[in-house]
């Protein structure tokens, strides 16, 4: 049976499929999306949401 590539271990969420142009900005740049840390790009934790860090300093609307 494989291993499952997507999930969460412990509460935190790993990702180990290759990543693509749509799950970084989905992740690392999404104005839709109002959490700063998103389940990580590859590998284990997460990663932050760059517009909504910019966004709630003020500097994005």
């Amino acid at each position: 049976m494989p291993k499952k590539r997507v999930g969460k271990f412990l509460g935190v969420p790993y990702d180990f499929r290759a990543p693509t142009w749509t799950v970084i900005k989905e992740r690392a740049w999404n104005p839709n999306d109002r959490r700063i840390f998103t389940p990580h790009i590859l590998g284990w934790g997460w990663s932050i949401n760059l517009y909504e860090v910019l966004r709630r300093l003020g500097l994005k609307r």
